[in-house]
């Protein structure tokens, strides 16, 4: 069945109306109704970064890997055939979107980069990060590594965001040049033509790094699930919508190179398997988290010695979901307590599969995410075109870290040795051309 663009779009808007109570971003962006776009002043890109690469990265919120394939989106198929195609991207866990998308833009492990989940505890500070307290979000101190647009400003690049995890906070006193605080009420066509301006200013004003953000899938999945014609509306009005992005970057005549990609997959839910979470004394234990990873902090002393009683009947109680300490999550997570300098994992997780899931009220979802990142249905999508790209590619899986120090050797940035970073630049430098061009 054909979709028509104006179909698909005013279904979305009416199933964002609704969805709005269950996506982080958009949580968030009913707390931040500013649409004007934001400048930093006084910046300009170094003569030398003037004659550097563009690129655009796209992130596709829940675009599982498989789902271009699952609603033939069109042009998004086109483009992959003549660049780079991955089998798939592996999420890192959780595969949640604040953390995730934080980990493709700093090259960092959730544990490592400090946003371990969209909902999670911090003892040191005695505070609680959550993705729809819009003053939490904004401050820098909740966030560690340097990410890419903070690398390229510190180079004397210019950088913009049309949204991504972490744009709005001024991360080692520093944020994109050009940005917008998240919201959801800026029409497409807006931000495309937003994106064209960035890219018609004059040389020393044109931001050589944009990164722009689609919810509208994610949105649809949590809903309605994988399956849904709702879903898969969402797919054809973002396929569209790329392809009208990229039209109107041809029109600049600039050799723009474009990545897209996603945060996570998804897992349909069954509303008759939903898990109710350990009830707790509330004076000694703290809960946060969602329902595919909740944490357990304690919260004093008393919790502190009751940790280790908590923990055997938690798992002698534990039923179509695993206990874990911090100290012994699965290796490959990269979700320990010696992963986490900051202490924000909980003392005790609790980790269920789908279609099982913690209810914690509300409206019963069909859809989710943040589940175990080696599951086939948490994996994400990555495809790339352009001139710095190969042509006609396809490579296997990899982690999502890898992104980082690509995109870094792509603009001619240099990482510095002193910065630490878990993306390795082998994974992923075989897709870039070697600078003659071949």
């Amino acid at each position: 069945m054909k979709l028509s663009y104006l179909y698909v779009k005013r279904l979305f808007l009416c199933g964002l109306i609704v969805f709005c109570l269950i996506s982080p971003l958009s949580i968030t962006g009913l707390l931040a109704q500013d649409t004007v776009q934001q400048v930093v002043p006084g910046r300009e890109n170094l003569p030398a970064q003037e004659k550097k690469p563009y690129l655009i990265m796209i992130s596709i919120d829940g675009f599982r890997w498989d789902l271009a394939d699952k609603y033939n989106a069109r042009f998004l198929k086109k483009m992959r055939s003549c660049g780079v195609e991955a089998k798939s991207m592996r999420p890192s866990y959780p595969s949640l979107t604040f953390p995730n998308h934080y980990a493709i833009i700093t090259g960092l492990y959730p544990a490592h980069h400090g946003l371990v989940d969209n909902y999670f505890y911090d003892p040191k500070k005695q505070a609680t990060y959550k993705v729809s307290n819009i003053n939490a979000v904004r401050d820098s101190s909740w966030y560690g590594g340097e990410p890419l647009w903070v690398l390229a400003e510190k180079a004397g690049m210019l950088t913009a965001s049309f949204y991504w995890v972490g744009s709005e906070a001024a991360i080692d006193g520093v944020r994109p040049t050009y940005y917008y605080k998240y919201n959801e009420k800026i029409p497409i066509d807006r931000r495309i033509s937003a994106v064209k301006s960035w890219l018609e200013l004059p040389e020393a004003k044109r931001p050589h790094l944009i990164t722009f953000y689609f919810p509208e899938v994610d949105h649809m999945e949590h809903l309605h699930g994988v399956d849904a014609p709702e879903t898969a509306a969402a797919v054809k009005f973002v396929d569209q919508s790329i392809e009208k992005l990229y039209d109107s970057c041809k029109l600049t005549g600039l050799p723009i190179n474009f990545i897209v990609l996603s945060d996570h997959g998804f897992a349909n839910l069954d509303t008759t398997k939903y898990l109710s979470a350990p009830v707790l004394d509330t004076s000694h234990y703290l809960i946060r988290g969602g329902s595919a990873l909740t944490h357990i902090y304690a919260r004093d002393e008393v919790g502190q010695r009751g940790l280790s009683k908590l923990y055997k009947q938690l798992k002698l109680n534990a039923t179509h979901y695993k206990v874990y300490k911090a100290s012994k999550t699965p290796r490959f997570w990269h979700y320990r307590t010696k992963d986490d300098p900051n202490g924000r994992i909980g003392d005790i997780i609790l980790v269920p599969y789908p279609p099982y899931s913690f209810y914690f009220g509300g409206r019963k979802g069909l859809g989710a995410h943040g589940f175990d990142n080696r599951l086939q249905d948490m994996q994400a999508t990555f495809y790339c075109w352009g001139p710095a790209f190969k042509q006609h590619q396809q490579i296997k899986s990899f982690p999502n870290v890898a992104i980082y120090p690509m995109v870094a050797r792509l603009l001619g940035i240099e990482i510095p040795k002193t910065h630490k970073i878990d993306g390795k630049i082998k994974t992923l430098a075989p897709i870039l051309k070697e600078k003659d061009g071949h």
